[in-house]
């Protein structure tokens, strides 16, 4: 499982659509994820954990893959 972080590879995580209106455990996600605000982007290593979370919440998101 912590291959791909061994490899380096990063995702680019931005929040592009508010968590007001949606079930407060996506909103909990969001902020777990570090995305406090519109717009705002974060890197993550490429784990399963933050694969996971991506997928519970992908109409909030854009996430962008990074090479090393």
């Amino acid at each position: 499982m912590a291959k791909a972080a061994d490899k380096g590879k990063l995702l680019r995580i931005t929040l592009v659509r508010s968590p007001i209106g949606y079930a407060d455990r996506q909103k909990r996600t969001a902020r777990a994820l570090g995305l406090r605000r519109m717009n705002q982007t974060v890197e993550h290593a490429d784990t399963p954990q933050i694969r996971g979370m991506i997928a519970k919440i992908p109409h909030l998101l854009r996430v962008e893959e990074q090479a090393p």
